[in-house]
């Protein structure tokens, strides 16, 4: 099996806080998170809210996906495009993607002006970063396969020869297993069981 270079990304492996950015009074602290799906950014932003209630704004970016990547930033009350968009530069610089940050300001009373803005929310999400943990991992594929017990042998045997991760299994009268392959080996994968003649295969995703 080989093993594409296409199918590595970059996330982070846990949650971090960055070290605080300081400028003219405010503080900058950035939170980083791995994510796997927007679903849970709100709640992640509200526990930060109760966090730190004396904080001014809560700005944040984020994106998700490997083939078809889909992002959001948010500038929270400030200037427009003055911290969502240099948050979401910074996920770009470091060639991340499944990733959420947020840069929480406590007001300092005097205020930055665009520029400076920018400059403190991309320079916290930075610093974000910089402590946070990265990790590669491998983009794949699910297959679903069903056979009779009788055949489990032969079916095991190419999984373990494939290096292939069992995600769920089922085992009546006849067995279903859920498989995970790597994107770029998954036809060959495809055509080996077929080539069994005794398991039904189907792609999940």
């Amino acid at each position: 099996m080989r093993n594409s270079q296409d199918d590595v990304y970059l996330t982070l492996r846990k949650a971090s806080e960055g070290e605080a950015y300081k400028e003219k009074g405010s503080k900058f602290l950035a939170y980083t998170y791995p994510l796997t799906n927007s679903d849970g950014v709100e709640d992640l932003i509200q526990a930060l809210k109760k966090a730190h209630p004396k904080a001014r704004h809560w700005c944040y970016a984020w994106q998700t996906g490997v083939e078809k990547p889909t992002f959001r930033y948010n500038d929270d009350g400030e200037p427009n495009n003055s911290a969502g968009k240099p948050i979401y530069g910074q996920i770009q610089s470091f060639g991340l993607t499944n990733v959420l940050i947020v840069v929480v300001r406590y007001f300092g009373g005097t205020k930055l002006g665009v520029g400076g803005l920018i400059v403190a929310y991309r320079s916290a999400a930075r610093l974000g970063l910089e402590n946070a943990e990265l990790v590669e991992k491998i983009l794949t594929k699910e297959l679903n396969l069903k056979f009779e017990y009788a055949d489990m042998d032969k079916v095991m045997r190419l999984i373990k020869e494939n290096s292939l991760d069992i995600i769920s299994q089922k085992m009546e009268l006849d067995c279903f297993l859920k498989v995970s392959v790597q994107k770029s080996n998954l036809e060959q994968v495809v055509k080996l069981f077929e080539n069994l003649r005794c398991v039904q295969v189907k792609k999940v995703n």
